[in-house]
């Protein structure tokens, strides 16, 4: 492509690199320059216009960004997204519905090595989106860019996105009460609540127990919920604590304890007869994002979690602190 400043009576099917005032009007850039637009600018008293000229072999910024839009998602419908239309050099793509995305780092990583002009941007892999969310947006920086680029990108970037939506439908919150506490459970059934409602999944009615691992053990092996929260009312210290055992004493296995994500430390992860177990920090009390988020949103969409998973979420894992936190980072 060749960028500069032409004289008008060389500009005619050029694209106008920057947008000039005329009478009563307006060219903006990225137009291809017609007769009548140019008979305007020499109405102005412009003698010369910088545009932007295609080579043999280069592809348009809109045809080229359509391209590889298509090619990161070559099946909107299969892969729960919706490809918008073309303009300015750019496509942006929507979630049709609730879920997390699933996003190849390594091949959006590769498309934006290929060419300057050519770049996708992404959300961060298995962020929760709902419909209407923006996914991603595919931009052609100016105007055109190489053919035998735009290919190479298309190879690369095949298949590199999609929504997963929720596969689990009902889901049940325990919660233990210490002798003494008053707290009967609803601040932890209202935010679990609202974090699965916006995933489409059925929370069961409050379940409130003694802090007893006995207890606890008995309504996780009484619940027929998809999925099994549990939230104590003494924080799970120790992977031989009082949630954790009652995981073992149903017939459950633990899987992990921990999470480098703050807040969000104090979860463990298990499962009972096939049906994941997530022991949540006390931080789950609040709406505020936690570690515990990201572990429910992937478990409800069907993606596995498992230790290396967790041990992933440290970098970008220090969160917004939770105002109610009973011991503060700092102070």
């Amino acid at each position: 492509m060749k960028f500069g400043p032409v004289p008008l009576a060389e500009a005619e099917g050029a694209i106008l690199a920057h947008s000039v005032r005329l009478n009563g009007g307006r060219l903006k850039k990225g137009r291809t320059l017609e007769a009548d637009d140019l008979a305007q600018l020499a109405e102005v008293g412009a003698t010369e216009v910088t545009v932007a000229r295609l080579d043999p072999g280069d592809v348009h910024e809109d045809a080229a960004a359509r391209q590889l839009a298509d090619a990161l998602v070559p099946d909107p419908e299969a892969a729960g997204l919706r490809i918008g239309p073309a303009a300015t050099g750019r496509v942006n793509i929507f979630a049709t519905g609730p879920g997390v995305v699933d996003i190849d780092a390594e091949r959006i990583d590769a498309v934006n090595a290929v060419h300057p002009m050519i770049t996708v941007a992404t959300l961060p892999p298995w962020q929760r989106v709902a419909e209407r969310t923006m996914v991603a947006t595919v931009k052609i920086i100016s105007y055109a860019v190489p053919g035998v680029a735009l290919d190479r990108a298309l190879s690369m970037g095949g298949d590199a996105m999609r929504r997963k939506s929720p596969v689990l439908t009902t889901a049940e919150l325990i919660q233990t009460q210490v002798p003494g506490d008053p707290e009967p459970g609803e601040k932890g059934q209202r935010a679990i609540g609202d974090r699965l409602e916006r995933m489409g999944v059925t929370l069961a009615p409050p379940h409130v127990v003694r802090h007893e691992a006995g207890p606890l053990a008995q309504a996780l092996a009484a619940s027929a919920a998809d999925a099994l929260f549990v939230l104590t009312g003494s924080a799970t210290s120790d992977i031989a604590d009082v949630a954790p055992e009652a995981v073992r004493m149903a017939g459950g296995t633990v899987h992990h304890y921990g999470m480098p994500v703050d807040p969000g430390n104090l979860l463990f992860l298990g499962e009972l007869r096939g049906r994941p177990v997530v022991g949540l920090p006390g931080c789950a009390r609040s709406p505020a994002l936690n570690g515990a988020d990201w572990v429910m949103e992937r478990i409800l969409c069907g993606v596995e979690v498992g230790p290396r998973d967790i041990a992933r979420m440290g970098v970008g894992g220090l969160l917004k602190e939770v105002p109610q936190r009973g011991r503060p980072r700092e102070g």
